[in-house]
């Protein structure tokens, strides 16, 4: 069975996007952060996305910019298998996208019973919430970063259910983000 994890980043009161929903507090451009966020994304794997995410994440990965910037990054995100879960959404245009309108638990649940490697979701609030709910999601890999933005979308907006975690491991960074794998009980 796969795993199911979600990945992202937080601010230290508890917001994955500021007010007007930018994420750009999150990215760290230090050496450390980099190489660690290479290694993730070289990995295999499916990506999972809202609409909103995966509208940012294909705005940005395929261009060349993101070659420049995080050739190993950019390379990993256009290679890897995509889902976007949209009601709206007509065609995806990033590659390797498969669009799903319906039934998210269903459709997860249905990816998970397949073989193949571990899938993750980036972003996504929504999505995490919904899924979170269901008890499809395996681990939570959150970075928490030392920024208060003082308002804006929890990652667990929404839940109907408490979520009760354990503590896997965590690493400290130089540029001051603390990265702790949680997983279910």
């Amino acid at each position: 069975m796969r795993k199911l994890i979600v990945f992202n980043n937080i601010s230290l009161d508890g917001y994955f996007t500021d007010a007007v929903g930018d994420m750009r507090w999150a990215h760290k451009s230090d050496p450390e952060w980099i190489e660690f966020s290479s290694n993730n994304a070289s990995g295999g794997g499916m990506l999972l996305f809202g609409r909103k995410t995966y509208d940012m994440m294909a705005a940005y990965w395929p261009t060349e910019a993101a070659m420049k910037a995080m050739p190993i990054v950019a390379e990993g995100m256009n290679r890897m298998p995509k889902i976007v879960f949209s009601r709206t959404m007509t065609a995806p245009a990033w590659q390797n996208t498969q669009l799903i309108k319906s039934d998210i638990a269903g459709a997860v649940r249905r990816l998970k019973e397949e073989p193949g490697p571990g899938m993750a979701i980036m972003g996504s609030g929504t999505i995490v919430a919904q899924l979170t709910d269901a008890g499809l999601i395996d681990e939570y890999q959150i970075a928490t970063h030392p920024i208060a933005l003082g308002g804006g979308r929890t990652l667990f907006e929404g839940i109907k259910t408490r979520l009760n975690l354990k503590t896997v491991d965590s690493r400290l960074f130089k540029n001051g983000c603390v990265f702790t794998r949680y997983a279910k009980m």
